[in-house]
């Protein structure tokens, strides 16, 4: 008991110190603890491919472990964003935050001390498990924290964050991995947690729902497998097969028994996972008890239809970064680092957004900031799609993804912003891991469909150009297999295919961008029904001018 109390004592004597730092304007300095948080889950989810090919030498694992130490952490990242969103309106947003650093950390350091694949593949699903408490807490503190022109600059360093740190991954990968070891691509989330961690607790002042409930705790195991089912058919699909089972999948020594493919099934439980948990949503509701999602939310149109318009463009924001690093190191011989170098154009460009931003947040709405920046995504893409070849110079590439990344760093904040400015601040938590978890299927989709796309085209084409020489099947099964990384030891055994095999890289990697643009531009039109709303003055005069009185007695 009394240390329930000297935790209650230690949370009030932190938000009052937090609440002297907002009346000094200091709660920027919060906004760049929370932005740094968002930025070591997403740098996370990207510097891991750079430092695959060390992890493989060093632990001498297996192409499947290869395959979910890169994807744990996604699936459980999705998994678990609607669950952890309605958490952070109960226990409170900034204790959620810290709680989603501290395991990401512990979890991190297990990844950098592991000795076999079992046991990264173990810490990364903990680490998804940390992103997933991160993320919508970070959104649901900036949406209780600011209001008016500031909102509209706070979110606008949020999605530039985003956007950036997608291309910074790869960079900080690389460096690390050549100057270092791969396991400093984990150990480097140590210190920066450590920084968040004590942003957080003196700048950010807690925020919680005035009347938290009991969390629906079927609604969220229904949730969990919906979202871990769909996402992994997503993920897997290509590999497995999306109708027959491709070389019979297997884990360890336990190998898939049936004709059909893994990827039916898990799409058959998510389906129905999915209407249960819709079914039990809409009952729950009706008869006045907690549910995982408010049904209400969807009543206010900018939620609803900014919501649908973040998972449309999530569907072509992220793919090409799947085959960008591919087409650089294999067809125009880039170094991880420099790869990483060229992708950084990508996060300057996404990081200059925030900037246009802030200068002209009076004079330009947030509705069309989105569409602006969708369009410069779009213009990045294309111009893109027509510069990709097996010679490419450098400042041809760079200046696509400059723009594709400003148009990133316009687009990703202020489609959050229109969302959640109707919102009101009790119920951040959950509209924002609804959001995030929008967002996440579109990337999920996106990544599935275009990964699909780049090794269909990559498979055609090579065939088309190998058509009639010996030992083709093979070549091509080895280039495909292998995402390109055979074309070295290809080089030297038969030049001529190599180059072909190249120029089909290439063409493929040409399509995805372009195809990538098209999802863009759905979802530029899909901007169409979006209207700005704001939540009433009352409802956010409750949750921000009195949090620590909140928080105090809820605790106690």
């Amino acid at each position: 008991m009394e240390s329930r109390w000297a935790t209650v004592t230690l949370v009030t004597k932190l938000d009052k110190l937090a609440i002297r730092s907002d009346s000094n304007s200091r709660r920027w300095m919060g906004l760049v603890a929370i932005s740094l948080s968002v930025a070591m889950i997403i740098v996370d989810s990207t510097i891991v491919n750079v430092a695959i090919p060390s992890i493989v030498k060093d632990l001498g694992i297996t192409s499947t472990e290869v395959q979910w130490i890169q994807e744990s952490y996604t699936l459980v990242f999705a998994s678990f964003l609607l669950v952890f969103g309605a958490v952070a309106d109960n226990i409170g947003r900034r204790r959620l935050l810290i709680l989603g650093v501290v395991v990401f950390a512990v979890a991190s350091v297990a990844a950098a001390f592991a000795d076999s694949g079992a046991w990264l593949i173990g810490a990364r699903l903990i680490q998804g498990l940390g992103g997933a408490a991160i993320l919508p807490a970070s959104l649901s503190l900036i949406n209780s924290t600011f209001t008016g022109r500031e909102r509209g600059i706070a979110f606008a360093i949020w999605g530039s964050t985003i956007g950036g740190m997608a291309a910074v991954g790869p960079l900080l990968g690389g460096w690390l991995t050549t100057s270092f070891s791969w396991r400093w691509a984990f150990g480097i989330n140590i210190p920066i947690a450590i920084v968040i961690v004590v942003g957080v607790a003196v700048f950010v002042r807690e925020s919680k729902s005035a009347l938290p409930t009991r969390i629906d705790g079927g609604g969220a195991v229904l949730s969990v497998i919906a979202a871990g089912t769909l996402v992994f058919a997503l993920i897997e699909g290509r590999t497995d097969g999306w109708w027959f089972a491709k070389d019979a999948p297997s884990i360890g020594a336990l190998e898939w028994p049936f004709i059909l493919s893994p990827i039916v099934f898990a799409l058959l439980i998510s389906a129905s996972t999915i209407a249960g948990f819709v079914i039990r949503t809409i009952r729950r509701a009706a008869a006045s008890k907690p549910t995982l999602i408010a049904p209400e939310l969807f009543r206010i149109p900018s939620f609803r239809n900014g919501t649908t318009v973040a998972a449309i463009v999530s569907l072509g924001e992220f793919g090409i970064i799947l085959a960008l690093p591919l087409w650089l190191q294999n067809v125009l011989g880039y170094t991880a680092l420099e790869t990483g170098v060229v992708l950084l154009a990508l996060a300057l460009g996404s990081f200059g957004a925030s900037g246009l931003a802030s200068a002209t947040v009076d004079r330009i709405t947030p509705i069309t900031s989105v569409r602006m920046g969708i369009v410069l995504e779009i213009i990045g893409l294309g111009a893109l799609g027509l510069v990709i070849s097996t010679d490419t110079p450098w400042w041809a590439i760079v200046i696509p993804l400059a723009v594709y990344g400003f148009g990133i760093g316009l687009a990703t904040a202020q489609i959050t912003n229109v969302a959640l400015a109707g919102v009101p601040v009790g119920r951040s938590g959950q509209a924002s891991g609804t959001q995030s978890t929008a967002r996440q299927f579109g990337s999920a989709l996106g990544i599935a469909l275009l990964g699909t796309l780049l090794f269909t085209v990559l498979q055609l084409d090579l065939e088309r150009r190998l058509d009639g020489v010996p030992g083709s099947d093979a070549i091509v099964s080895a280039v495909v297999g292998s995402a390109g990384t055979a074309m070295p030891e290809l080089s030297i055994r038969f030049p001529d295919a190599a180059d072909e095999a190249r120029a089909a890289l290439a063409l493929a990697t040409s399509w995805t961008a372009y195809a990538a643009a098209g999802f863009l531009a759905a979802g530029l039109l899909s901007t169409i029904k979006l209207r700005a709303d704001s939540p009433t003055d009352r409802s956010r005069h409750t949750e921000i001018e009195h949090p620590v009185a909140d928080a105090a007695a809820s605790d106690s």
